[in-house]
C-alpha cells in the first residue's frame, strides 16, 4: 500500500516545510543540512539527452519526478537503435495533466550526439533554471535540490556537480578514466582561469538566462561539449559555484560510451575555445 501524498502546504523544501524544520532545529542546523526555501513558482527544466537507454531511461524519469520541484522533462531522443523510442512514445501516450511534472519529447531522425541533442532540449526550455541529466542512472536526481541553491539563493548564475570534492559516495572504476578527466579540466582551467575540480560533469546547471544567451553560439554536437560550455561560461565572468555530487558510474559492458577518442577531442575543444569564443 502507497503511502498518501504530503499536502502541498508540507511538501519538501516549501515556505511552510522550512518553516518547520526552522522551529524545530534551529536557523543555524537547517544552513548546515542545506534545507532553504524553493520558491513554488520556480520551474526547473531537466534536459536529458537519450540515446540507447531503455534499460534505465524508465527509472530514472520515475526518480526524476520524484523530485519535490515544479519541473518539466525534456527528453531528447538522439535516433536510438533500441527501445529507447518506445519508452519515450509510451510516455507521450500516457499524457496527463501534471503541471508539477510537464513532460515534452524531440526526436532526431539521424544520429548526432549528446551535444546536439542538449542543443534540441535548451531551444525548447520554459522554465527559470536549467539542468541536464543523462538517462543512464550514473547521477542520483535527488541531489537537485542541493545543486539548484547557490542559484536561487542569488549567489550564482552556474553550478558544477563535481564527482571529486570528496564527500559524497562514487562507484570506483577506471583508473586512466579518472586520469584523464582531470588532466582536461586542468588544461581547461588554464584557459579558462576558473578552478573547477571535473569540467566534464553531467550535472551542470544554469540561470534560464545563461542558457539564452549561450545556445546561440554553441557548435559542438558530441562530447566536446562539455569544454566548449565551460569555455563560454568562463569568458562571460558569469559567477561558477561547484557542489558535490554522488557518481555511479558504468561499466563499459553495462553501455558506457565515452572512450578515447572523445578525449583527443576534448583536448582540441579546449585549445580552441580557451583561445577565441
Amino acid at each position: 500500500m502507497t503511502e498518501p501524498a504530503a499536502p502541498q502546504s508540507l511538501r519538501p523544501w516549501s515556505p511552510e516545510w522550512y518553516a518547520l524544520q526552522k522551529s524545530t532545529l534551529g536557523e543555524s542546523t537547517c544552513r548546515q543540512l542545506g534545507f532553504y526555501i524553493i520558491p513554488p513558482e520556480l520551474r526547473l527544466s531537466v534536459v536529458i539527452p537519450v540515446y540507447n537507454e531503455e534499460k534505465t531511461l524508465r527509472l530514472l524519469i520515475d526518480r526524476v519526478r520524484e523530485v519535490p520541484i515544479r519541473k518539466e522533462l525534456i527528453l531528447i531522443d538522439d535516433c536510438s537503435q533500441d527501445r529507447s523510442r518506445d519508452v519515450l512514445k509510451a510516455l507521450e501516450a500516457e499524457g496527463g495533466n501534471d503541471d508539477f511534472n510537464r513532460i515534452r519529447i524531440f526526436f532526431h531522425d539521424v544520429n548526432q550526439g549528446k551535444g546536439a541533442a542538449l542543443k534540441t532540449g535548451f531551444a525548447h526550455v520554459d522554465g527559470d533554471i536549467v539542468i541536464i541529466q543523462d538517462a543512464d542512472l550514473e547521477y542520483n536526481p535527488s541531489e537537485y535540490p542541493r545543486l539548484l541553491q547557490p542559484i536561487v539563493e542569488g549567489k550564482a548564475d552556474v553550478v558544477y556537480g563535481s564527482r571529486f570534492l570528496g564527500d559524497q559516495a562514487h562507484r570506483v572504476l577506471y583508473f586512466w578514466h579518472y586520469l584523464g578527466n582531470r588532466f582536461l579540466t586542468t588544461l581547461s582551467n588554464c584557459f579558462t582561469n576558473l578552478n573547477l575540480s571535473d569540467m566534464e560533469t553531467c550535472y551542470k546547471v544554469f540561470r534560464r538566462s545563461v542558457i539564452d544567451d549561450i545556445t546561440p553560439k554553441l557548435v559542438q554536437n558530441r562530447f566536446g561539449f562539455e569544454p566548449e560550455i565551460t569555455a563560454r561560461i568562463a569568458r562571460r565572468r558569469l559567477r561558477v559555484f561547484e557542489t558535490s555530487v554522488s557518481y555511479a558510474g558504468r561499466t563499459y559492458a553495462e553501455g558506457k560510451k565515452i572512450g578515447w577518442r572523445d578525449g583527443f577531442k576534448a583536448l582540441w575543444c579546449i585549445i580552441r575555445f580557451g583561445i577565441a569564443d
